[in-house]
């Protein structure tokens, strides 16, 4: 079950990737990491895909994460969607995806890790609130994205 000291981050998908940084620092004083991310391959339901995955994550907090807008996949905003997903790291994320589908959760896109495990997964219940479970292994590499508050 997700815990809330588990939560590090609300994802938000971005048509207009830089005015959405520029609004959001202006508006709620964010300030930015450095752009992270590039291919990366993932499963969709009914297919395998490689897709260009960039996003930026706050060095402020609430910690945010701005992702760039990939047409034809989840990771395309619906019109005045607001919070894309709610991030968690998870420290056995075939467990929670369990877990989250026996809620009636549906399971969005994973990619894989080794052994049968996987790195993360997305998830949306009915009411649309979608969650991203991300192995905890990632937590020291994505802090880094975080550490210097003078990157904007």
């Amino acid at each position: 079950m997700m815990r809330a000291e588990d939560q590090f981050h609300v994802g938000i998908v971005a048509v207009d990737f830089e005015a959405t940084l520029a609004t959001l620092s202006a508006v709620l004083g964010s300030e930015w990491g450095p752009e992270v991310g590039g291919p990366v391959a993932v499963r969709l339901p009914g297919r395998e895909a490689v897709l260009e995955l960039k996003c930026r994550y706050s060095t402020t907090v609430p910690r945010l994460e701005v992702v760039r807008s990939v047409a034809g996949t989840l990771w395309e905003p619906v019109r005045d969607a607001g919070i894309h997903h709610i991030g968690y790291w998870s420290d056995d994320v075939v467990a929670d995806v369990v877990e989250l589908e026996s809620h009636g959760y549906l399971i969005e896109a994973t990619r894989a890790a080794d052994a049968g495990r996987l790195f993360f997964a997305f998830l949306r219940a009915a009411n649309g609130f979608r969650v991203e479970l991300v192995d905890r292994s990632a937590e020291s590499g994505l802090s880094r994205c975080w550490a210097h508050s003078d990157i904007r």
